[in-house]
């Protein structure tokens, strides 16, 4: 079902698994807000295989998702509209451990980075991590948390803003 949104050129799509609030609570240590984008293929059926994928992966636990926010692309343009949405998980897993096994679901899923905001099949950044209510910065060569721009990006701050509502 799509919803009609006060910006140009943006939609809101709702799904069986887009938005979702699991309503049990998880003893897991850290919290992470993951952001997910991609316009290659069908992105709705790649984003539901994830969804099923860290639902059933013993490490994780899916707490809640936003809706799928699509909206135009921004630095190269001359491309298909992209699908973003934002999924809050717990896990006991570090950072660096997360981001080995995002970069595994993204191959699986065929992207291929090809240059600067290219056309991609998946896309999963760390936006942000948290023990508790403390909020944890990580400045690596390959990982920064929280995301260097995830603020400037209404792709992330729309459906995070939603999802931060529901909680």
């Amino acid at each position: 079902m799509r919803k009609p949104t006060k910006e140009k050129n943006i939609k809101i799509l709702h799904t069986n698994n887009y938005p979702y609030i699991n309503k049990n609570r998880s003893s897991k240590k850290y919290s992470y807000i993951l952001g997910l984008g991609g316009n290659i293929g069908n992105t709705k059926r790649v984003f539901d295989r994830l969804f099923f994928s860290l639902r059933g992966h013993s490490c994780i636990f899916v707490k809640q998702t936003s809706f799928l926010y699509i909206n135009p692309p921004f630095g190269y343009t001359r491309q298909k509209e992209f699908t973003n949405t934002t999924i809050l998980i717990k896990t006991n897993k570090p950072a660096k451990v997360l981001l080995k096994h995002t970069q595994y679901l993204e191959k699986r899923h065929k992207r291929k980075k090809r240059f600067t905001n290219s056309p991609r099949s998946l896309d999963i950044d760390i936006i942000v991590q948290k023990q508790g209510k403390k909020m944890i910065i990580t400045n690596r060569k390959n990982l920064t948390i929280p995301h260097k721009s995830w603020r400037q990006r209404p792709s992330v701050v729309v459906p995070l803003r939603y999802m931060m509502a529901r909680r």
